[in-house]
Protein backbone atom coordinates (compact mmCIF):
# COMPACT_ATOMS: atom_id res chain seq x y z
CA UNK A 1 0.00 0.00 0.00
CA UNK A 2 1.43 3.73 -1.12
CA UNK A 3 -0.62 5.26 0.84
CA UNK A 4 1.25 4.91 3.88
CA UNK A 5 0.31 8.52 5.96
CA UNK A 6 -3.61 8.11 4.94
CA UNK A 7 -2.92 4.30 6.56
CA UNK A 8 -1.32 5.60 10.04
CA UNK A 9 -4.08 7.95 10.04
CA UNK A 10 -6.76 6.39 9.74
CA UNK A 11 -5.01 3.74 12.69
CA UNK A 12 -4.58 6.44 14.90
CA UNK A 13 -8.00 8.23 14.72
CA UNK A 14 -9.40 4.50 14.75
CA UNK A 15 -8.38 5.03 18.85
CA UNK A 16 -10.91 7.68 19.30
CA UNK A 17 -13.73 6.35 17.44
CA UNK A 18 -16.67 3.91 18.50
CA UNK A 19 -15.72 0.23 18.40
CA UNK A 20 -17.39 -1.21 15.55
CA UNK A 21 -19.89 -4.04 15.75
CA UNK A 22 -21.77 -6.10 13.26
CA UNK A 23 -22.64 -5.06 10.89
CA UNK A 24 -19.31 -3.88 10.15
CA UNK A 25 -19.47 -0.09 7.64
CA UNK A 26 -17.39 2.42 7.69
CA UNK A 27 -17.23 5.67 5.77
CA UNK A 28 -14.20 7.79 5.33
CA UNK A 29 -14.14 11.31 4.23
CA UNK A 30 -11.13 11.84 1.98
CA UNK A 31 -10.23 14.52 -0.86
CA UNK A 32 -8.46 14.00 -3.94
CA UNK A 33 -4.70 14.54 -3.16
CA UNK A 34 -2.03 14.90 -6.50
CA UNK A 35 -0.49 11.75 -6.24
CA UNK A 36 -4.15 10.04 -6.12
CA UNK A 37 -4.64 11.39 -9.98
CA UNK A 38 -3.35 9.95 -13.86
CA UNK A 39 -2.70 11.86 -16.52
CA UNK A 40 -6.37 12.97 -17.15
CA UNK A 41 -6.26 14.42 -13.72
CA UNK A 42 -8.63 12.58 -12.23
CA UNK A 43 -8.63 10.06 -9.35
CA UNK A 44 -6.31 6.91 -11.41
CA UNK A 45 -8.48 4.07 -11.62
CA UNK A 46 -6.23 1.70 -9.79
CA UNK A 47 -6.45 4.29 -6.79
CA UNK A 48 -10.13 3.48 -5.74
CA UNK A 49 -8.67 -0.45 -4.96
CA UNK A 50 -6.45 0.91 -2.46
CA UNK A 51 -8.84 3.17 -0.92
CA UNK A 52 -10.67 0.44 -0.35
CA UNK A 53 -7.89 -0.95 1.35
CA UNK A 54 -8.01 2.22 3.64
CA UNK A 55 -11.51 1.20 4.75
CA UNK A 56 -10.62 -2.04 5.33
CA UNK A 57 -8.14 -0.99 7.78
CA UNK A 58 -10.15 1.10 9.66
CA UNK A 59 -12.89 -1.65 10.27
CA UNK A 60 -10.01 -4.10 11.02
CA UNK A 61 -9.16 -1.57 13.67
CA UNK A 62 -12.45 -0.48 15.00
CA UNK A 63 -13.95 -4.07 15.25
CA UNK A 64 -11.05 -5.57 16.92
CA UNK A 65 -9.85 -7.60 14.17
CA UNK A 66 -6.41 -5.80 13.56
CA UNK A 67 -5.27 -6.72 17.00
CA UNK A 68 -6.90 -10.47 17.00
CA UNK A 69 -4.86 -10.73 13.75
CA UNK A 70 -1.41 -9.47 15.03
CA UNK A 71 -1.77 -11.35 18.19
CA UNK A 72 -2.13 -14.90 16.22
CA UNK A 73 -0.19 -13.70 13.53
CA UNK A 74 -2.34 -13.84 10.65
CA UNK A 75 -3.13 -11.30 7.43
CA UNK A 76 -5.75 -10.49 5.66
CA UNK A 77 -6.05 -11.10 1.99
CA UNK A 78 -8.55 -10.07 -0.92
CA UNK A 79 -9.50 -12.94 -3.29
CA UNK A 80 -10.97 -11.01 -5.67
CA UNK A 81 -12.30 -6.98 -6.22
CA UNK A 82 -14.59 -5.42 -9.01
CA UNK A 83 -15.19 -1.48 -9.54
CA UNK A 84 -17.47 0.07 -11.32
CA UNK A 85 -16.56 3.50 -12.54
CA UNK A 86 -19.46 5.99 -13.54
CA UNK A 87 -18.07 9.42 -13.05
CA UNK A 88 -14.75 10.90 -12.28
CA UNK A 89 -13.45 12.04 -8.91
CA UNK A 90 -11.37 15.37 -9.78
CA UNK A 91 -8.24 16.89 -8.17
CA UNK A 92 -9.27 18.51 -4.59
CA UNK A 93 -12.33 16.77 -4.89
CA UNK A 94 -14.21 15.58 -1.51
CA UNK A 95 -15.76 12.47 -1.17
CA UNK A 96 -16.55 9.81 1.10
CA UNK A 97 -16.15 6.44 0.77
CA UNK A 98 -18.37 3.50 2.35
CA UNK A 99 -17.78 0.20 3.44
CA UNK A 100 -19.97 -2.56 4.44
CA UNK A 101 -19.54 -5.85 5.23
CA UNK A 102 -22.37 -7.70 4.03
CA UNK A 103 -21.84 -11.27 4.80
CA UNK A 104 -19.60 -14.37 5.09
CA UNK A 105 -19.71 -18.05 4.85
CA UNK A 106 -17.32 -20.61 5.71
CA UNK A 107 -13.93 -19.25 4.09
CA UNK A 108 -14.67 -15.39 2.97
CA UNK A 109 -15.70 -12.17 3.67
CA UNK A 110 -17.90 -10.10 1.07
CA UNK A 111 -17.95 -6.27 1.08
CA UNK A 112 -19.25 -3.51 -1.28
CA UNK A 113 -17.76 -0.26 -1.77
CA UNK A 114 -19.60 3.30 -2.41
CA UNK A 115 -17.61 6.56 -3.66
CA UNK A 116 -20.03 9.17 -3.24
CA UNK A 117 -19.18 12.91 -4.39
CA UNK A 118 -22.00 15.27 -3.31
CA UNK A 119 -25.23 13.43 -4.24
CA UNK A 120 -23.88 11.44 -6.84
CA UNK A 121 -21.97 7.81 -7.25
CA UNK A 122 -18.80 7.85 -8.28
CA UNK A 123 -18.06 4.17 -8.17
CA UNK A 124 -19.23 0.96 -6.60
CA UNK A 125 -17.53 -2.13 -6.07
CA UNK A 126 -17.79 -5.41 -4.51
CA UNK A 127 -14.42 -7.62 -2.79
CA UNK A 128 -14.01 -10.85 -1.61
CA UNK A 129 -11.36 -11.18 1.33
CA UNK A 130 -10.40 -13.53 4.35
CA UNK A 131 -7.85 -14.27 6.65
CA UNK A 132 -5.13 -16.09 6.77
CA UNK A 133 -2.73 -18.05 9.03
CA UNK A 134 0.44 -18.22 8.28
CA UNK A 135 1.48 -21.90 7.68
CA UNK A 136 -1.92 -23.01 8.33
CA UNK A 137 -4.47 -21.44 5.26
CA UNK A 138 -7.20 -19.79 5.70
CA UNK A 139 -9.29 -19.06 9.27
CA UNK A 140 -12.99 -18.97 8.86
CA UNK A 141 -14.99 -15.74 9.43
CA UNK A 142 -16.56 -17.42 12.48
CA UNK A 143 -13.52 -17.95 14.11
CA UNK A 144 -12.01 -14.71 13.29
CA UNK A 145 -14.87 -13.21 14.79
CA UNK A 146 -14.43 -15.66 17.58
CA UNK A 147 -10.87 -14.82 18.17
CA UNK A 148 -12.50 -10.84 18.29
CA UNK A 149 -14.98 -11.40 21.04
CA UNK A 150 -12.30 -13.64 23.18
CA UNK A 151 -9.47 -10.76 22.76
CA UNK A 152 -12.61 -8.24 24.36
CA UNK A 153 -13.30 -10.59 26.84
CA UNK A 154 -9.66 -10.29 28.27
Amino acid sequence: MNLIFRMLWIIIRSFFKARLEQPFTSVLSLRVLPNDIDINLHMNNGRYLTICDLNRVDVFARSGLLKAMFKRNWIPIIAEHTMTYKKPLNIFERYEVKMEVQRWDEKFFYMTHTFICGDRIAAEGTSKGCVYARGKGVVAPADALAAVEQDRSK
